[in-house]
């Protein structure tokens, strides 16, 4: 009998840390209506099917609905993103920080294929990333153009 899939549960409070969850996240499907910027609360959340990389299996391979959040958002912007078309997806490439002069604010920036990205402005690192669901199979593994 094979063992339970655990779910991944990750913090990143730094650089370091930030690019293990970008690579757990590498190719991460979402929806631009499951992308939410709470100002009030100072929070972007994204709901995305995460690959899960870790589990792959020959050419057959694992996704799991995941949540990813940032604290301590000041400000989103987003470029080549049409915010209007709530059920596009966007599938994300990578994840990477900029500090600012004054640590440890800074900006993450968040890629998508197809020239899409956006720019977090955070006044410290503050992000979690946690698989909120069971995985299911899937016969598509991501592939990327050398």
């Amino acid at each position: 009998m094979a063992e339970p899939a655990k779910p991944l549960r990750l913090l990143a409070q730094d650089a370091d840390d930030l690019s293990v969850l970008s690579a757990a996240l590498q190719d991460a499907i979402a929806k631009i209506g499951d992308i939410r910027w709470d100002a009030q609360a100072r929070t972007l959340t994204i709901a995305c099917n995460r690959f899960r990389w870790e589990a792959r299996k020959g050419k057959r391979g694992e996704r799991v609905r995941s949540a990813l959040q940032f604290g301590d958002v000041t400000s989103v912007q987003a470029r080549n993103l049409r915010r209007d078309a709530k059920g596009a997806v966007v599938e994300l490439l990578s994840i990477g920080f900029e500090p600012a002069e004054e640590a440890p604010a800074g900006v993450v920036t968040l890629t998508f294929a197809g020239g899409g990205d956006m720019r977090v402005a955070v006044d410290c690192l503050d992000v979690a990333l946690a698989d909120v669901s069971d995985p299911w199979s899937t016969s598509r593994t991501p592939g990327h153009a050398d």
